[in-house]
């Protein structure tokens, strides 16, 4: 009985001290979340303008015969290059050449009708009226020679300029039309080495550009086509057009790319960009260190306390997964760039060290730019 009496008191002494005693850990709060902290990258960066454009032949040309007639073979394949004044088409040119015959029968005799007016206005036998009507009736006799021996060249149709020819669009064995509107399209020749790239700029960015010190004549364009990630084509601005348009405050500019092998064809479609000022020191952050909060664009920073701080930025363009930052930051600030999700503005919070770095883009062409110094993390005031 005894025995069972101390059991007794043993166990509800045990119960008491768990219950008092419980986790040593309970009554203590979350434990401090910690982040990756790093001052901004500093480096010379340099703003760009982007457009959209289109490439267009320099040159376009659509074959048309100058004569009419029986279409008798065609010199080319389809898609070749052809030099200027090679044979691409051959009409049938024994009417032409029948024609041509025929005035120069015609040109021999008003020449000997000439001849004789005038001797027989030598002995005043004619009045100089009918010698001059005869005059005038050799010379239309020689401009119609002239036009005959024209049609009789113009039986063999020749490229009017250098480039890449179409399909032919007539078969040997029709006729076609001549005629410089009306005529039957042969088919068409397009220069594309070098080529043009065409877009608009806005009425802001023109006069931009004119107040600048250099003038945007002559300034580099760097182009990327739709499955490019970064440009690889490279011109020259030739031309920029003298009016702005009225509807869209738009004017026209025009590049002019290298295209030796002809990869790229008139109506493709390329963003371009330009360089929109002259480079400048800049912060950057990584485009993931930026938060929206509402209407606002801010970053997490921690202060010497420890605390998290949300400032507002004035973004700049983006590069390489990093955003220039034009305002709102300072050089020592300590950027939250890993473990955001965990903090929030006034929490305390537990720092390491992190690093800023432009992701590596393959294949790009475009102007690298060198950092500045690494400045040590230093803590927000």
């Amino acid at each position: 009985m005894r025995r069972l009496f101390v059991a007794a008191v043993c166990a509800a002494s045990f119960l008491g001290l768990a219950a008092c005693g419980g986790d040593p850990n309970a009554g203590q709060g979350p434990p401090t979340p910690t982040v990756s902290v790093s001052v901004p990258l500093q480096e010379e960066v340099v703003d760009w303008d982007d457009f959209t454009g289109r490439f267009e032949a320099p040159e376009r040309v659509e074959v048309r015969a100058r004569v009419g007639g029986y279409l008798q073979g065609v010199h080319f394949k389809d898609g070749q290059n052809v030099r200027k004044g090679q044979l691409l088409f051959t009409l049938d040119p024994r009417p032409a050449q029948a024609a041509l015959a025929a005035a120069q029968a015609q040109a021999d005799l008003a020449r000997a009708d000439l001849a004789r007016a005038e001797g027989l206005l030598e002995a005043q036998a004619i009045s100089q009226e009918e010698f001059d009507s005869r005059r005038a009736q050799a010379q239309v006799a020689e401009a119609t020679l002239r036009a005959r021996r024209l049609d009789v060249e113009f039986t063999r149709v020749t490229a009017p300029v250098s480039g890449i020819v179409s399909q032919r669009q007539v078969d040997p064995g029709n006729v076609v039309s001549s005629g410089a509107s009306s005529g039957d399209i042969l088919t068409t020749i397009v220069s594309i080495s070098p080529i043009h790239f065409a877009f608009d700029a806005s009425e802001a960015q023109l006069l931009k550009y004119q107040r600048q010190v250099d003038e945007r004549q002559g300034a580099q364009v760097q182009i990327r086509l739709q499955d490019e990630t970064e440009p690889r084509w490279t011109g020259r601005v030739d031309f920029v057009d003298t009016l702005v348009d009225r509807d869209t405050g738009a004017v026209r500019l025009r590049a002019t790319i290298a295209n030796p092998n002809g990869f790229l064809k008139p109506g493709m479609f390329g963003q371009g960009r330009m360089v929109g000022a002259d480079a400048y020191r800049a912060l950057l952050i990584p485009e993931t260190a930026v938060i929206t909060d509402g209407v606002r664009r801010v970053a997490y920073v921690v202060d010497a306390k420890g605390v998290v701080q949300a400032k507002a930025l004035e973004l700049g363009p983006a590069s390489d997964g990093l955003r220039v930052v034009r305002s709102g930051l300072r050089p020592d600030d300590r950027v939250v760039v890993g473990g955001q999700q965990r903090a929030m503005p006034g929490q305390k919070v537990e720092v390491s060290p992190g690093k800023i770095a432009r992701q590596d883009v393959s294949g790009g062409d475009q102007p690298r730019l060198t950092s500045a110094p690494a400045v040590s993390a230093s803590p927000a005031n």
